[in-house]
């Protein structure tokens, strides 16, 4: 082997050593250390990535959860309770148990009630649709019907019902991520309480118009009217912007203000049928 090969060989080897002498100090020095328990934490949780929980994926929780002193403020709707604990168990911290929650459609604006005045030709989404006008009905609060909601449902519990074409939530499939939340330009979907057998009460409507403005748009369109709002024993309701809101942590499912709503604006889902007594009944109970 001649001279210059042999310088070549060992110059190479001398830059190679050098190099990786510096890769070592520089890797040492700006070493960032992670604990080993994010990864265990990310283990427990359901791996969705929804950003339910209000941060970027399951990774991004579990690292809070590793920082934080407590689980206070931190839960995962898909996890849920049995999950939180989980990951309570793994940090030596207490879980913050939450009643579990499901997403609501908060407009019964179907064909039926609100029928259509105009026909919009163009990108069926809603985004691209509520950013252009009000919609095809004469209510600018109300459903889109492009189903962006159902788009971004990860776990199959959001569709559009063909007929009435709108929404349809299934509670069994819902995690509460709020994906359909957040996707809604009309603020339509919320969040609420779930109760036993699918059980719920609540204001169908999000129109903030006056009565009979409401009324002309839609049949089922709240009105303002406070009916519901005075037989509330429970202080579940509230009256702003012409429009009702039940508070679902509030409501014991009375049904009081079902009874009462002049326009139909307030729905019940799981509940028997209501007991109607015949005329004659009542004639003989009077008698």
């Amino acid at each position: 082997m001649n001279a210059p090969i042999i310088y070549t060989v060992v110059t190479l080897v001398a830059i190679g050593t050098t190099a990786a002498v510096i890769l070592y100090v520089v890797a040492r020095k700006f070493m960032v250390y992670e604990d080993p328990r994010i990864d265990t934490v990310e283990r427990a949780l359901p791996g969705a990535n929804c950003g339910g929980c209000g941060y970027a994926g399951c990774r991004a929780f579990a690292e809070t959860c590793v920082k934080e002193n407590n689980l206070e403020k931190l839960f995962c709707p898909v996890g849920g309770n049995e999950g939180m604990e989980e990951v309570a168990k793994i940090l030596g911290l207490e879980a913050v148990k939450k009643d579990p929650r499901v997403a609501v459609v908060r407009c019964n604006g179907t064909c039926e009630y609100r029928p259509k005045i105009n026909r919009y030709d163009g990108v069926m989404t809603c985004a691209i649709v509520s950013s252009v006008y009000s919609g095809e009905t004469g209510c600018q609060y109300g459903c889109l019907g492009c189903g962006d909601c159902c788009v971004v449902c990860n776990f199959d519990a959001v569709h559009m019902n063909p007929v009435t074409g709108l929404p349809e939530v299934t509670d069994e499939k819902c995690t509460a991520c709020g994906a359909c939340v957040t996707a809604c330009p009309k603020n339509l979907i919320e969040l609420r309480k779930k109760n036993a057998r699918e059980r719920k009460i609540y204001v169908a409507c999000r129109n903030e118009e006056k009565g009979g403005i409401a009324r002309k748009a839609c049949k089922v369109a709240c009105i303002g009217c406070g009916k519901c709002f005075d037989v509330c024993a429970y202080d579940a309701i509230t009256i702003g912007n012409n429009l009702a809101f039940i508070d679902s942590d509030k409501c014991k499912l009375c049904r009081k203000c079902v009874a009462v709503c002049p326009t139909d604006a307030i729905i019940e889902v799981g509940f028997p049928p209501r007991k109607i007594q015949s005329e004659t009944a009542e004639t003989s109970q009077v008698n």
